[in-house]
C-alpha cells in the first residue's frame, strides 16, 4: 500500500495531508475538512497542548458528540505525545468521573454545557489541570485551582514541541465494562491502532474513493476504528450522531455513503425501512459486530441493498477486531462470526492452554499485534485477561501476550468460529457491554433497595436487554417507577434496565449468594413471550 510508513497514530492524517491534500477528511452537517486542513488543526492543536503544559503520556479526555472538535481532539493528543481518552457523551457524571479519575486524567476537552453538568464531580479529580470548552462556557464555576481555556482562544497560548513517540508507546485509553466492577481502561499503542486500521482496511478492500458513517460513538473500539481505518485508505468520514434510523439513510444519500459500520439493534431499525435507489447505489459495504444479526434483518438488508456485500465481525476492544466472516459465507456457515483478520491467530483452547479439536467447545485466545497493552493501572485484572500465548517455546524468556477472551466457541475445520457463550455474567446490549455489578451499584446508591441484582436476558431486538431484580429497602416497599426515575437520572439510556421487578424472595444458592443462574433461566423467554400486561 502507498502508506506503508505509517507507524504513529497522527500520522494516518498526515501522510494523507501530504498525498491528497485536498482530499475531504472530515465531513459533519453542511461543513468539511480536507486531509491538509485537518493535519493543519491537529499539528495546531497539539503544539497548543504542549502550550498548555502537557507532559508526555499525559491522558486527554474527549467527553463530545461527534464534531470536528472531537477528532482534532483525538489525534491532536495523540499527535503532542498524550494519550487520547474519549468518553462516550451518553455517559452520566458518575461514569465521566469514574473514567476522569482512573485513569489521572490531566486535560479534559467539551462544551460549556456538558462542563456545568460535570461540575460537582470535577473537585473529586485531582490530576485533573484544564478544561478545554469548545463553546458555552458563559455562567460556568470550576474548582479553584482548575484551569479553563476557551477552544477559539488557544490560538493565543505559546506553542510548544511535541514530545517525540514511537510504535511502542501509548495512544488511547478505551473504557470498557468488565463482568465485575467499573469500567477499565485498555490501554493501546500506536502500533496497535496503526495495525488494526491496515488490517480492516485490507479485508474491507478501502481506498481513496470511500465515505464511512460513522453511526457509532467514537468512545467504542468499533466506532473509533471507522476513522483510522477510512484515514489508512485516504478515505473520508462523515460524523452522524444517531437519533432516528431514518437519519442514517439520508446522511447516505447526502454524503455518498460507501459503508457503515453498525450494532444488530440499530441494523435491525435500518432493515424495515425504505432505502431509495440513491442510498442503494453508492453503499458498497455494511458491517455488523457486537452480537449475532438476526437472519431476518440480514435478510431484509439485502433485499433493500442487493449490491453491497455484508460482513459480519467479531471483535473486543482488548484486541480491537478480531474475526469477520466474508460475505460469500453468509449462507452457507449461519451462526458464524468468521475467522481471524489479516495479521491475526485466533485459537480455541482448553482450560489447559492445549488446542481445541475442531468442532470442540474451549475459550477463544486471540494473538498479534492488535493485542492491547492490558488494563490503565489495574495489574490484578490484566493478569486474568493478558497471559501467556498459548503453544510459546518455553525457552522465549519475555513470551508473548494473548487476550484470553472469556468467549466460549468453537472452530470449524476451515477455520470457522461459532459462539457458544460467555464464561462471565456480562451483558451485551445495543452493542455495548454492560457490568451487572456497575447498574446494581447506582441502584443500590438510591437508598430504594437493601438488594438488587442485573441480569441479561435474550431480546429479539436489542441482543440482550438488562433485567432489574431489586428487594426493598423498607418495609414499606418501593415502587417500580421510582427504581426506573433514578435509573433514567444515573444511567446512560442504554444502561436503563427494560424491566424492574420488586421481588422479597430473591432465589439463592447453598452459599447464600443470590442465584444469577436461576434467574437467568426463569427469566430466560421473558421478551420472547407475548405479553400479558
Amino acid at each position: 500500500m502507498l502508506n506503508h510508513r505509517i507507524r504513529l497514530l497522527h500520522e494516518l492524517v498526515e501522510f494523507m495531508a501530504r498525498e491528497r491534500p485536498d482530499s475531504a477528511a472530515l465531513l459533519h452537517k453542511d461543513a468539511s475538512l480536507s486531509f491538509a486542513e485537518l493535519a493543519a488543526e491537529v499539528e495546531a492543536f497539539a503544539s497548543q497542548l504542549c502550550g498548555l503544559g502537557l507532559a508526555a503520556d499525559d491522558r486527554v479526555a474527549v467527553y463530545l458528540p461527534k464534531q470536528f472538535e472531537a477528532v482534532i481532539g483525538f489525534f491532536g493528543a495523540a499527535t503532542a505525545g498524550g494519550v487520547a481518552v474519549p468518553i462516550n457523551p451518553m455517559l452520566k457524571p458518575a461514569q465521566v468521573a469514574h473514567i476522569l479519575r482512573d485513569c489521572n486524567v490531566r486535560f479534559l476537552i467539551t462544551s460549556g454545557q456538558r462542563c456545568k453538568q460535570l461540575a460537582e464531580i470535577l473537585g473529586q479529580c485531582p490530576d485533573l489541570n484544564s478544561v478545554i470548552l469548545t463553546a458555552g462556557a458563559e455562567g460556568l464555576e470550576l474548582p479553584d485551582g482548575l484551569a479553563s481555556h476557551a477552544w477559539d482562544d488557544l490560538r493565543e497560548v505559546a506553542p510548544a514541541p511535541r514530545h517525540p513517540r514511537i510504535d511502542a508507546d501509548m495512544a488511547s485509553i478505551l473504557y470498557t465494562s468488565g463482568s465485575t466492577g467499573s469500567p477499565k481502561g485498555v490501554v493501546l499503542s500506536h502500533a496497535n491502532m496503526v495495525a488494526a486500521a491496515e488490517s480492516t482496511a485490507d479485508f474491507l478492500k478501502l481506498s481513496s474513493r470511500d465515505c464511512l458513517l460513522a453511526v457509532l460513538p467514537l468512545s467504542f473500539d468499533y466506532g473509533l476504528s471507522q476513522l483510522t481505518t477510512a484515514y489508512y485508505a485516504g478515505g473520508s468520514v462523515a460524523l452522524i450522531d444517531y437519533l432516528l434510523p431514518k437519519e442514517v439513510i439520508s446522511a447516505v444519500v447526502k454524503y455518498g455513503i460507501t459503508g457503515i459500520s453498525a450494532v444488530p439493534p440499530i441494523w435491525n431499525q435500518l432493515s424495515v425501512l425504505e432505502w431509495p435507489q440513491e442510498a442503494a447505489a453508492s453503499m458498497r459495504y455494511l458491517t455488523t459486530s457486537g452480537g449475532a444479526a438476526q437472519r431476518s434483518t440480514l435478510q431484509r438488508l439485502r433485499a433493500s441493498l442487493p449490491d453491497t456485500d455484508i460482513f459480519q465481525m467479531y471483535g473486543l476492544t482488548e484486541a480491537f477486531r478480531s474475526a469477520y466472516l466474508p460475505p460469500a459465507e453468509i449462507d452457507s456457515r449461519p451462526g458464524s462470526v468468521g475467522k481471524a483478520l489479516p495479521n491475526v491467530e485466533l485459537m480455541v483452547v482448553r482450560e489447559d492452554g492445549t488446542r481445541c479439536a475442531p468442532n470442540e467447545p474451549g475459550e477463544l485466545v486471540h494473538r498479534g499485534s492488535l493485542v492491547a497493552q492490558g488494563y490503565w493501572n489495574d495489574p490484578e485484572r490484566t493478569a486474568q485477561r493478558f497471559r501467556r500465548a498459548p503453544g510459546q517455546p518455553e525457552g522465549i524468556p519475555l513470551p508473548e501476550m494473548a487476550v484470553w477472551s472469556g468467549d466460549q466457541m468453537h472452530m470449524d475445520a476451515d477455520g470457522y468460529l461459532y459462539f457458544e457463550s460467555r464464561r462471565d455474567e456480562m451483558i451485551k446490549t445495543s452493542g455495548y457491554r454492560v457490568s451487572p455489578t456497575e447498574v446494581e451499584e447506582v441502584v443500590f446508591s438510591s437508598g430504594l433497595v437493601a438488594e438488587a441484582v442485573a441480569i441479561g436476558v435474550s431480546h429479539p431486538e436489542l441482543g440482550q436487554a438488562i433485567v432489574l431484580l431489586a428487594h426493598p429497602a423498607s418495609d414499606d416497599g418501593v415502587a417500580e417507577a421510582d427504581i426506573k426515575r433514578y435509573c433514567q437520572k444515573e444511567l446512560p439510556t442504554y444502561m436503563i434496565p427494560a424491566h424492574i421487578e420488586v421481588n422479597t424472595d430473591l432465589p439463592r444458592n447453598p452459599n447464600g449468594k443470590i442465584d444469577r443462574a436461576t434467574l437467568r433461566r426463569d427469566y430466560a423467554e421473558f421478551f420472547t413471550q407475548p405479553s400479558t400486561e
